[in-house]
């Protein structure tokens, strides 16, 4: 196609949506995962349900790090797809099962040697043996993981999001007796306890791997482009190619993450009204960010096909309709946020002082949805370009350099309290969000000029 071909509206956002969608079940189905545990423990013990919270709290920031960086997998083959050099597409798709397979290893190793921190971490004594023995059985999981990260990539660079998001709602139902039989035992299984969410999620991915490369091999939708017909040795170059385009993207989002997940801690001098507050405000913010992450993932996508394609012209407005997209979900999601404040903590708690603060919190959630949504958007939109490096830097500076440092002083040495982790959070958001639109603009004009 020529770089200056033209796309309409109406196709991209059909485009979109149609990639978005899937996608945004396939995550609203990988929290679910995380809340089935957290119910199942609850219903045991108080102290099951914070050996959970302790396992988790570990387990997910190495996750997403190892998993971030197998995102690769999908701007490369979008490129090759867009360029029309399908013959290309195996031999990306291998190689990044031969990184998976080492980097879900290594993330495995970590995470058994997780266990020798939680002392040092000042976790009580009598919750060790449960949050030790979900660290060890969990990371068996870990391989499966990175690996099934490759396959989703793969498929949905290609355009097909729905077998993932079949997948993930089938596994969720099959989550539910796996977890009863080794929390609770049967048979040769011992009761183990919450500790046995970590057996049980473990065994579900590499059911979810296995299932869905037995998809991928048999369906003919995969077949011109069949990564799993062929052996393939590694291949230094490629290999080199996928970790100098995945690292950075697995590091960003464990730099945004992280910066999330560390309120708490900031918070934790202030009493626990005020971290059971934050920690509501989190939870609610998590589970809406959601959509622009999958509306991020999307344009991922559509602006890699672009990418391969040169098409200049088609890939700046397929960006653009994507901002814009995203300014309307983020519209409508602060409105939401706004109006249904009460009725959505009341969902997580019945105590009067937590709800106070929480509903106050979450008007600073509101004031930063804008930010977010933009922000997702165009590193989305950089990573479909494989600009990943730029973004990383950009992400570790405004969180970690700003944002961080601004949220303790403000929490704990000013009469803020709460609101300041979430002022030094906007402040962190707002950075990124121009840096990265700046980024994205240059990247822009950088092509045309071209």
């Amino acid at each position: 196609m020529s770089n200056t071909a033209v796309t309409t509206t109406r196709f991209e956002l059909k485009q979109l949506f149609h990639l978005m969608f899937p996608i945004l079940i396939t995550q609203f189905a990988a929290a679910g995962f995380g809340l089935i545990d957290t119910i199942m423990a609850g219903h045991m013990s108080a102290e099951d349900l914070a050996a959970i919270a302790v396992g988790v709290g570990l387990w997910i920031p190495v996750l997403l790090l190892f998993s971030g960086i197998m995102i690769a997998t999908t701007p490369l083959v979008a490129e090759a797809n867009g360029a029309r050099s399908p013959e290309k597409i195996p031999s990306i798709v291998r190689q990044s099962l031969w990184v998976a397979l080492l980097l879900g290893i290594i993330a495995m190793l970590i995470l058994q040697t997780m266990p020798l921190l939680l002392p040092l971490l000042g976790v009580p004594e009598s919750l060790l043996p449960k949050a030790s023995l979900f660290l060890h059985a969990i990371a068996f999981g870990m391989p499966a993981y990175t690996m099934y990260s490759t396959l989703r990539g793969y498929s949905e660079a290609l355009g097909y999001p729905r077998p993932i998001t079949l997948i993930s709602l089938l596994a969720l139902l099959v989550q539910i007796p796996l977890n009863f039989i080794f929390m609770y035992g049967l048979g040769p299984i011992p009761h183990l306890g919450s500790a046995g969410c970590g057996f049980a999620t473990a065994i579900l991915q590499w059911i979810m791997f296995l299932t869905l490369s037995l998809y991928i091999f048999k369906a003919k939708r995969y077949q011109a482009t069949q990564p799993l017909k062929v052996f393939e040795k590694m291949d230094s170059a490629l290999i080199k190619r996928i970790l100098k385009l995945g690292l950075p993207i697995g590091l960003a989002i464990f730099f945004e993450v992280s910066i999330f997940s560390t309120g708490a801690i900031i918070l934790s001098p202030l009493g626990e009204v005020t971290v059971a507050a934050h920690q509501i405000a989190i939870s609610v913010t998590s589970q809406l960010f959601m959509i622009p992450m999958s509306l991020a993932l999307a344009l991922t996508i559509r602006t890699g096909t672009y990418y391969g394609e040169k098409n200049w012209i088609a890939m700046r407005k397929v960006q653009k309709i994507g901002l814009i997209t995203g300014t309307l979900f983020a519209l409508v999601t602060m409105l939401l946020m706004w109006l249904l404040r009460p009725l959505i903590v009341s969902a997580y708690t019945s105590d009067y002082d937590v709800s106070q603060v929480a509903i106050y919190l979450i008007l600073f959630a509101i004031a930063y949805q804008l930010m977010d949504a933009w922000q997702v958007s165009a590193a989305g939109c950089l990573r479909g370009m494989q600009d990943t490096k730029g973004p990383m830097w950009i992400t570790m500076i405004a969180y970690w350099v700003i944002a961080f440092p601004v949220g303790i002083y403000l929490a704990r040495y000013t009469d803020m309290g709460a609101a300041g982790v979430w002022v030094g959070l906007i402040v962190g958001l707002s950075i990124a969000c121009v840096l990265l639109l700046i980024r994205l603009y240059m990247n822009n004009k950088r092509l045309s000029q071209a």
